[in-house]
């Protein structure tokens, strides 16, 4: 099955660069020798292009040096980017290309059969065998070469600044950092006390060959800024091992809050090496939860592995975190994946934060992420607990943003007693 998948999946890249080659190389290089130098440069940088990015996603697990990731990551990934919104523009073009063509095809006609106002004296001249034989000056017909050329180079030039603009504007977005955004939860059995404890939730920070140490310091600035009562990590840190980003996480241990900073694995950590990861985060002031919990200010806080630690004996055992709790105690989960929710709602979790999704982070991408999550982002109630997910704080693969700004989340525990 995964060989059939990765078959498919190549198929399809394939595809794609033949359209994109089609549309933007081939229908609009010029006649003659000139175009066919164009085509052959093309057909070159259609096939660098994407083998740049499937070694930027494979260099890591290969065991590429560092450095030779870093100059993988950028040009491979961010052509991913491109060649979406590159592709979806042209595929929107595709409804205007034959409207152009008709239109530009009724311009000669209409120019020859409009009525003359030049005076007799003015007129051109007409030969004698046209004006013998009453015969019409011939007129280009719909789709000749010369007016395809110049609607092919049209849309394929407005395609691919739409596309470029898209692509630069998400990216900004990302190395601006995380904005911050504050939702209100009312908790159940949360003791008046503790009304408007301040959790600050951070997720999917991805450190790795794109982002580093200057990511991690925006992330950190912005969570100390809040001055919460709590600070959530909760998953996908890292994309490289400790080795090669110890650095980049070096920020870290500066963040402050005033119940401590806690920790839960994503599947990303596992495929970095979550151990390893682990002892660095203990070292760099971060309390990890292991499927285990810790009782703070008027609630129970609760983490579990992620379900990606499954497949090296690590998943996530809910019996372990939650099962000889007091459930007359409020409850907050913290969990990676939002499809965790239902053994949370089994458990009696008040509430459940998560992250995971990045809110799609490439529009359409959310569509994709709905399929598979119960929540992509937001605040849900799932029978009497509540989920919330957070967008991310940064970006897995291209270092883009689209319709998903990354965010972190300052939740403000709400008592019923309050």
């Amino acid at each position: 099955m995964v060989v059939v998948f990765v078959l498919c999946l190549f198929l399809l890249l394939g595809a794609v660069h033949w359209y994109v080659w089609k549309r933007v190389v081939r229908d609009t290089a010029p006649p003659g020798a000139r175009g066919r130098r164009v085509r052959r440069a093309g057909a070159a940088a259609l096939t660098v292009l994407p083998l740049l990015s499937v070694s930027a996603f494979v260099s890591g697990r290969a065991g590429f040096p560092f450095r030779l990731q870093q100059v993988l990551a950028w040009p491979g990934y961010l052509w991913l980017a491109v060649l979406l919104y590159l592709t979806l523009a042209l595929l929107a073009a595709e409804l205007l290309r034959p409207l152009l063509l008709r239109r530009r095809a009724r311009e000669p006609h209409a120019a020859a059969t409009a009525p003359r106002t030049q005076e007799p004296h003015a007129a051109a001249p007409v030969h004698r065998e046209e004006a013998a034989s009453g015969a019409a000056p011939p007129r280009p017909e719909a789709g000749a070469p010369g007016r395809r050329l110049v609607v092919s180079r049209a849309l394929a030039g407005t395609a691919s600044a739409a596309a470029l603009g898209t692509v630069a504007y998400g990216t900004r977005s990302v190395l601006k950092g995380p904005r911050t955004t504050h939702v209100t939860v009312p908790l159940r059995r949360l003791p008046r006390a503790a009304h408007g404890f301040r959790i600050a939730v951070v997720s999917d920070i991805h450190l790795g060959p794109v982002l580093g140490r200057a990511h991690t310091q925006r992330v950190v600035d912005a969570v100390n800024a809040t001055q919460p009562d709590l600070i959530a990590v909760v998953g996908d840190l890292v994309d490289g091992t400790v080795e090669d980003l110890r650095d980049a996480a070096e920020p870290l241990r500066r963040l402050r809050a005033r119940h401590g900073q806690f920790f839960v694995t994503g599947n990303h950590e596992y495929y970095a090496g979550a151990a390893p990861w682990l002892a660095r985060l203990r070292e760099l002031g971060l309390h990890p939860l292991e499927n285990d919990r810790v009782e703070i200010a008027g609630f129970d806080l609760a983490g579990v592995n992620d379900v990606g630690g499954e497949a090296f004996g690590q998943g996530p055992d809910f019996a372990r975190a939650l099962g000889d709790r007091d459930r007359s105690r409020a409850s907050v989960l913290l969990a990676h994946q939002p499809v965790q929710i239902h053994e949370a709602v089994r458990h009696g979790v008040g509430l459940q934060l998560s992250g995971h999704t990045h809110g799609g982070q490439l529009w359409p991408g959310n569509l994709v992420a709905a399929l598979a999550n119960p929540t992509v982002a937001g605040l849900e109630r799932y029978g009497d607990t509540q989920l919330y997910v957070t967008r991310g704080a940064g970006a897995w693969g291209p270092p883009v943003r689209v319709g998903a700004r990354s965010d972190i989340t300052v939740v403000r525990l709400a008592s019923h007693e309050a």
